[in-house]
């Protein structure tokens, strides 16, 4: 029997040393909820996982681009319609002005309503804006047509929905009404008023062009919001499977470690008691 050097204490607390890291490993990921903490847990798994961590940011990053700009259309749609509003009222009120019932100071008045009207149709159009973007022309005082509107929708650069540059410009003059805005109100006579239905038809279709680009652009962002929300989660799902802890497993394991521990301490106590009872022998 060898005394001087006790191999199976040593053989012991190598198990229980190596048992030991398994053990303390399993309580990091019970704890932590992950099952890698560190590079040298899994380093390809943990590429991967924050490979798709990057993209499940961008794509949230992007649902909400998608739905910021499901809002601003809203709000075009909206102003657009309070403009279509105004102008089917200026096309009532020239069947009215044509009318031989309607006396020439009656005529006066509708032409200064007619005015008014269009003013208004100016004002929402240079007020009407998204965080600074100014949907039915170039800006606050530039009226001429709308500057190109990108919404970002996508992790690459080449995900984007667009309404082009010069697509919108629902003020008078791209209406076509400053001829009809600038009219002296004694020179609304009954063929003025037949001349200037057509003009009025015109710029209807026209308005209702500028609502029907931004229900576009409204119908693209919805749907790729639906489509980026399912990706996110798909994604979201297969990040989890790399990264998260399976804790019925783990569970598992550090009750085998801890069963272990528990053992091997005790064989640790008899790997002791064997050398101590080889010299009680010697002394005898």
């Amino acid at each position: 029997m060898v005394v001087a050097s006790n191999i199976a204490a040593f053989h012991t607390k190598e198990s229980l040393t190596n048992n030991k890291h398994g053990l303390d490993k399993t309580m990091e990921k019970i704890a932590s909820g992950k099952q890698i903490n560190a590079a040298g847990d899994n380093s390809s798994g943990l590429a991967i996982a924050d490979k798709l961590r990057t993209q499940v940011s961008s794509i949230d990053q992007s649902i909400d681009n998608a739905v910021s700009g499901v809002m601003l259309t809203q709000i075009a749609d909206k102003a657009i319609n309070e403009q279509s509003k105004m102008l089917d009222t200026i096309k009532q009120k020239l069947i009215q002005a044509k009318t031989a019932t309607t006396s020439d100071e009656g005529r006066k008045s509708i032409a200064k309503d007619i005015k008014k009207l269009i003013e208004q149709i100016d004002e929402i159009a240079s007020t009407t804006n998204y965080n600074g973007n100014y949907l039915l022309q170039r800006s606050q005082n530039d009226t001429s047509p709308s500057s190109e509107l990108e919404f970002q929708v996508g992790e690459l650069h080449t995900n984007t929905i667009d309404l082009e540059e010069d697509a919108v410009q629902s003020n008078s003059i791209g209406l076509e009404l400053s001829e009809l805005k600038e009219i002296d109100i004694d020179a609304l006579t009954p063929d003025v008023a037949g001349e200037n239905m057509s003009v009025i038809d015109d710029a209807i279709n026209k308005a209702n062009l500028y609502r029907s680009d931004f229900g576009m652009i409204h119908n693209q962002l919805k749907a790729a919001s639906r489509n980026l929300r399912s990706e996110s989660v798909n994604l979201s799902s297969a990040e989890s499977v790399i990264r998260d802890t399976k804790y019925s497993e783990e569970s598992a394991k550090f009750s085998k470690h801890n069963i272990v521990a528990q053992t091997g301490s005790f064989a640790m106590s008899q790997a002791t008691k064997t050398t101590e009872q080889a010299l009680k022998v010697v002394d005898a």
